[in-house]
């Protein structure tokens, strides 16, 4: 076990926040320079580190984590309700427009599998569009609850669609979806049992008076439940993101003013995974990859605006069907905008897909490619829209007191 190539990693990951000040004016988010710096770093460029197998197994947790976090993030709150039928219809104009694009890229010889293609543009990168949506103060409003819901609800979709077809322990999709359904019922009585627990005057007195001292038992009993649930998740033949993925979830279900009644516990695990875990992802992710077969010919590089205008297309369009919740052009174009930003899930859907052979290395650095310019381009071209929203909002609100 060596720490050499995991200390340059971390060097990265420590020294991109550094950059990003430096430079406030260009809001490029974090994961973008830290997947370009490790591009820069490993064999592609200068070849200063490689992935070993401790930066590598650092990685895997790291996306683990990454997806927990994303789980952590769905807003239960949005999927029900007046907003759920058009959240619901969007996503099942994005899965059939998901499933329409990976045809066509077949039909043209472009793919080696449709199904992944398809599966890898459904998410939305819902971890990074929170905080976007927090500082264009558009939360609270209609278009900022439905663009959560609907990244919400692609999120999840993609990640277990991901987990259905796409893996390298599991036998038929027939049988994936009968352990589907039984890890369902695991993690229902796993919510359940928990929040049972949590009636307990004794045990949540004792979970308040060890939170913080240097038991840090919320952190622990979270950290048991992500390793649990990934380990069975890879038990019944599953990835083990999908269990992090779940674990994410079911604590958001049974704590779900978590941020409001122990706010240094939310604190805490975006610090273990946002300082730590994360990055390590990330920058590993651009040390490995291809940048060779994306540019080793033209049409490769040509894929990439292609990919890009899939994302749009199977993300962006379905936020016509917001229509009916009164938001305004700006604002539905701000949506299909926001809600086509992804680069988590095509990652890990790549990473995944050169595993099983599922996708060429071509294809895959030009995907990732193509979600490196979604996070980049979307939220630039958005934000402008949700502030001119905003302040007319405001106005009408101020010339209309009553």
């Amino acid at each position: 076990m060596s720490y050499d190539n995991l200390v340059i990693v971390l060097a990265v990951g420590a020294g991109v926040p550094f950059l990003l000040a430096m430079v406030p004016r260009v809001p490029l988010p974090g994961p973008v320079l830290e997947i370009v710096a490790g591009v820069i770093i490993g064999p592609a460029v200068l070849n200063l580190v490689q992935p070993d197998a401790t930066v590598q197994a650092l990685s895997i947790i790291g996306l683990s984590f990454l997806l927990f976090l994303a789980g952590l993030e769905i807003d239960f709150q949005q999927l029900h309700g007046p907003r759920a039928r058009l959240v619901a219809l969007g996503l099942a104009g994005t899965i059939v427009l998901a499933g329409i694009v990976g045809w066509v890229l077949d039909l043209a010889g472009l793919v080696e599998s449709p199904l992944l293609i398809g599966t890898a543009l459904v998410a939305t990168s819902l971890g990074l569009l929170v905080p976007i949506l927090k500082d264009a103060d558009a939360t609270d409003r209609p278009v900022g609850q439905l663009i959560i819901g609907g990244a919400s609800a692609g999120e999840i979709s993609a990640v277990l669609l991901l987990s259905l077809f796409f893996s390298e322990h599991a036998s038929g999709p027939g049988s994936r979806l009968l352990l589907l359904l039984g890890l369902a019922c695991l993690t229902a009585l796993i919510a359940a049992t928990s929040i049972r627990a949590g009636r307990s005057m004794w045990l949540s007195r004792a979970v308040v008076n060890l939170a913080d001292t240097s038991a840090q038992v919320r952190i622990r009993l979270t950290m048991l439940l992500i390793v649990g649930l990934s380990a069975v998740a890879m038990h019944l033949g599953f990835e083990a993101i999908l269990g992090a993925f779940i674990a994410g979830a079911v604590l958001r279900l049974v704590d779900p003013d978590a941020e409001r009644a122990h706010p240094q516990f939310h604190v805490k695990l975006e610090g273990l995974g946002y300082g730590f875990l994360v990055p390590v992802f990330f920058v590993t992710s651009g040390i490995q990859f291809d940048l060779g077969a994306l540019f080793a010919d033209a049409a490769t590089v040509l894929r990439v605006p292609m990919f890009l205008a899939g994302l749009l297309l199977v993300r962006g369009l379905p936020a016509l069907a917001y229509r009916n919740a009164g938001l305004s052009p700006a604002e539905i174009v701000a949506s299909g905008l926001l809600q086509a930003t992804s680069l988590p899930v095509i990652v890990a859907a790549t990473t995944i897909g050169l595993k099983l052979d599922a996708i060429r290395p071509a294809n895959a650095a030009a995907l990732v490619a193509a979600g490196l310019l979604s996070v980049i381009v979307f939220p630039l071209l958005a934000l402008p829209l949700l502030a001119r929203t905003r302040t007319s909002a405001k106005s009408a609100a101020e010339g209309n007191p009553d």
